[in-house]
């Protein structure tokens, strides 16, 4: 007997369709798996035999060979324990037939025939939704997740004899759902805020204008400067995500398994601040079984560097391909995997290796050449993918006392969500959702300045040796500034304003 059903694998962040075959024959009782199984497919054997006893079903002694097509696709992990066993079951006649072609099937075993959570739900039904099944058939933690995807039926599911009976009809069920609208509607506020920040007001003017055009800043300070505590709120301050924007980012924690299960969508930006001991693998992606990194975790948020040169030198420069083209691709003999990368940077570092070359209350022990070496660590090609380069100095102890009561982040948050609504509307035809993601024909046609304006760039182009790829930054960032104060027109002002957030380029010539 010879009995099929219709499963997936994951491919980067996307999911694929397999063909899982079982057929049984007469022979020496034997279960083989074919069709380039990893060491979690092959030892599903032991663990479905011992579910398919255990449940009260008869586990077939026959010949039992299990194919997984396409058989050129290696196929990893434990969700296909459920199909190969309702495929078992299907072909010794205990499960019907006739629905089986109609439902895509995942999900871990485990000995007592409990079925227990996978990765990439998402994905996987946004598969069953291309391919136009009716449903798909999936542990019950994973339901809520699978569930965001619509047009397509959701049923968790908790034992194996639940499946059987609900595939025989015997039992009906009533498939997952989830409110999105009301889970965008509940969308909690941050717990920290600008208004906490004293100070510093140079500094969140720059990150207002990097959040309004979606640029990368680096912060430049002594320590205690408040560097981290600008970063911490930085996300408090960006546009609420659009439904999409939240697929593709639940998407890339689906496939690593990240997501919780009481949070079946992300609706808040994400914020991940590895720390500098990482690994080019762990920042960008990769590994033996490659996997997302702490670039594509990022994925449509903030990706918080601090003390910047302290990252290895190789780390850095890998970063060079997700700035530029908002995706990372992990080559491997077997193929090549794309995760998505479109991220803001946020870096911060001091000023010298001591920390202090700014700070006028504290001597600086650096020498020139000390601090020429520390800030060389960061490569110029990165330091030109950097919109704004702004510094952070210390807060004097008046600021700190002074009972003013500052702008808080929902009063930025509402400046910039107008700005981000005129670029949504004004590149809704250009594939772009943001100032910073202009290409050079794009800038030519939406970043136009006046005759004294451009005086001024090669003047500062000349004066600061500032490359062609900065003076791209200048428009646009000058853009955002525009955008911010709702002016269709890039001014001077905007200008010289963004001339001066390349500071460090003035530095390292100095």
């Amino acid at each position: 007997m010879l009995a099929k059903i219709n499963s997936a694998v994951l491919s980067g962040v996307d999911a694929l369709l397999i063909d899982v075959e079982i057929d049984l024959s007469q022979g020496l009782p034997l279960l083989s798996i074919v069709g380039l199984p990893d060491l979690a497919v092959k030892e599903s054997k032991d663990r479905l035999r011992s579910a398919i006893k255990n449940t009260g079903f008869s586990f077939p002694v026959k010949k039992i060979t299990v194919n997984l097509a396409p058989a050129d696709l290696k196929k990893e992990g434990s969700a296909f324990d459920l199909p190969i066993s309702l495929g078992i079951l299907a072909a010794e006649g205990v499960i019907k037939k006739e629905r089986l072609d109609r439902f895509l099937i995942v999900g871990e075993l485990s000995l007592d025939g409990r079925i227990k959570p996978i990765k990439g739900a998402l994905p996987i039904a946004i598969l069953a939704k291309q391919l136009g099944l009716e449903g798909v058939i999936l542990p019950t933690e994973n339901g809520a997740e699978a569930a965001v995807v619509s047009g397509v039926k959701i049923f968790g599911m908790e034992t194996l004899p639940q499946v059987v009976g609900f595939l025989n009809k015997e039992n009906e069920l009533s498939p997952v759902s989830v409110d999105i609208p009301k889970l965008f509607s509940e969308i909690s506020t941050y717990a920290e805020d600008y208004a906490e920040v004293k100070g510093q007001a140079h500094a969140k003017r720059a990150l207002e204008i990097a959040a309004a055009g979606g640029h990368n800043i680096l912060m430049v300070g002594p320590p205690g400067s408040g560097k981290s505590m600008l970063a911490k709120r930085f996300p408090s301050i960006l546009p609420r995500m659009h439904f999409d924007e939240s697929l593709e980012i639940t998407q890339v924690h689906s496939v690593t398994g990240l997501l919780s299960p009481n949070t079946p969508l992300l609706l808040t930006r994400p914020f991940r601040a590895p720390h500098h001991t990482i690994s080019d693998a762990g920042l960008i992606g990769g590994g033996q079984i490659p996997r997302p990194g702490e670039v594509s975790l990022a994925h449509n948020g903030v990706l918080f560097l601090d003390e910047l040169p302290e990252f290895k030198r190789n780390v850095l420069e890998v970063l060079r391909q997700p700035l530029e083209e908002g995706e990372v691709t992990i080559a491997r003999a077997s193929g090549s995997l794309t995760y998505p990368s479109r991220f803001m940077l946020l870096a911060a570092m001091n000023p010298c290796p001591c920390g202090y070359f700014t700070d006028p209350q504290r001597n600086c022990v650096c020498t020139p050449t000390a601090i020429q070496r520390y800030r060389s660590k960061i490569s110029g090609p990165l330091l030109d993918r950097i919109d704004l380069h702004i510094e952070v100095p210390a807060v004097p102890f008046r600021d700190l006392t002074i009972e003013t009561q500052d702008e808080t982040s929902e009063t930025i948050q509402k400046r910039v969500q107008v700005a981000r609504s005129f670029q949504t509307n004004r590149y809704k035809k250009e594939g772009v959702r943001c100032n910073a993601q202009l290409g050079p024909k794009q800038l030519k046609k939406y970043c136009k300045i006046d005759e004294t304006s451009k005086a001024l760039v090669e003047l500062a182009m000349t004066r600061l040796g500032l490359s062609a790829r900065a003076y791209n930054r200048i428009l646009k960032v000058a853009r955002s500034m525009a955008d911010l104060e709702q002016r269709e027109n890039i001014s001077t002002q905007d200008i010289s304003e963004a001339v001066q957030y390349r500071s460090l380029d003035r530095k390292i010539l100095a």
